[in-house]
């Protein structure tokens, strides 16, 4: 099975693409927003989706570790790299500007709606803070709500929840 993305609203529209040919033209109408948008079927020059680069559990291997989003109803499971300073997580949308966004259709997340800062500390270890968005539906940290402005110092296997998923931190290994 294979995804396209509705090029008006990022709706993603799944299709069987054994029943046809390499090279063949394919019409679309998503369901969500009614635009209609072609694709022709072969080699994509654009790099993979997250699910087809087949993210692994080596996910703290990452120079400043990563966040592992686990698979729900909503989305696949996803291995999102961190970076030094401000990790904006939040839905995936055209145009938005979060660093770390999740390809999802969780509607209880937020384009923007946590952040982690990814610094190092007085001895030159990696330190992850967490604090909310803040977002409409909280960030939950082992099933506690942040407040508005607390920050969470959050370690590798730090569960926490943003609307209906649950992410994991990777720490970057030592």
């Amino acid at each position: 099975m294979k995804r396209v993305r509705c090029p008006k609203c990022d709706n993603f529209i799944t299709f069987d693409e054994t029943k046809y040919e390499p090279g063949q033209k394919l019409i679309f109408e998503c369901p969500q927003c009614g635009k209609q948008f072609g694709i022709r079927l072969g080699v994509s020059k654009l790099r993979n989706t997250q699910k087809e680069e087949h993210p692994d559990e080596q996910a703290n291997a990452e120079a400043y570790g990563s966040i592992v989003v686990i698979e729900n109803v909503f989305h696949y499971k996803q291995v999102i790299p961190l970076r030094l300073g401000d990790n904006i997580i939040g839905r995936y949308m055209k145009g938005s500007t979060a660093n770390c966004p999740i390809e999802t259709n969780d509607p209880s997340i937020d384009m923007h709606h946590c952040i982690i800062n990814v610094s190092y500390d007085k001895h030159h270890h990696l330190k992850y803070v967490l604090r909310d968005g803040p977002s409409y539906t909280g960030t939950f940290v082992d099933n506690e709500i942040l407040g508005d402005k607390e920050r969470r110092v959050i370690e590798d296997g730090s569960l926490f929840t943003i609307g209906a998923t649950s992410i994991i931190l990777r720490a970057a290994e030592k």
